[in-house]
């Protein structure tokens, strides 16, 4: 595996299940182009290959670590206990209280054990492949620029809808 193909940012969540969710962090890196690597492993069903995935995360060339889980969502919590890699965490939704108990236990850290916590759902997963390049980009240039054409792509987008409903609305306008 060369350097440039590495996996520079690993993905893990507790459960298959979590998938449905996380599938957009990995759209997310990949559109950015950053290579990444996608697991599947458990704070309460597999602490101990949690713990020796978590150890192993640098020597593997990872520099960034997404973790998705939910309702207990200890998940994240335990893999920054083991590492001093960055950790960001995706709260998932569903579960008895819509993602909130998952919220609550990924952003209530104690104080040396850092997890950034993003938004519940879908929209944080996504944000978490930004986030991540956004880590990135201080060491890669290559990773910077690519974040900067896809948030200019972003502006782009937005102002062609606002002009696409502009000419709606005068359309509109014209017919009364």
């Amino acid at each position: 595996m060369t350097e440039n193909t590495r996996p520079k940012v690993a993905v893990l969540m507790g459960s298959d299940s979590d998938l449905k969710t996380m599938v957009e962090t990995q759209k997310t890196l990949a559109t950015l182009g950053i290579p990444h690597v996608t697991r599947i492993t458990s704070a309460h069903r597999t602490p101990e290959r949690t713990a020796e995935i978590a150890r192993g995360l640098e020597a593997d060339g990872v520099e960034v670590v997404v973790v998705g889980a939910g309702l207990a969502a200890h998940l994240a919590g335990v893999i920054a206990s083991f590492t001093t890699l960055p950790v960001i965490g995706v709260p998932m939704e569903g579960g008895p209280l819509s993602g909130v108990d998952a919220l609550y236990a990924t952003v209530q850290m104690p104080a040396g054990i850092p997890v950034a916590t993003l938004a519940i759902g879908k929209h944080g997963a996504r944000n978490a492949g930004v986030l991540a390049a956004e880590i990135l980009g201080i060491k890669y240039p290559e990773i910077k620029e690519r974040l900067e054409d896809y948030r200019s792509r972003m502006r782009s987008s937005v102002e062609e809808k606002d002009r696409q409903l502009a000419a709606g609305s005068e359309a509109a306008a014209e017919g009364d």
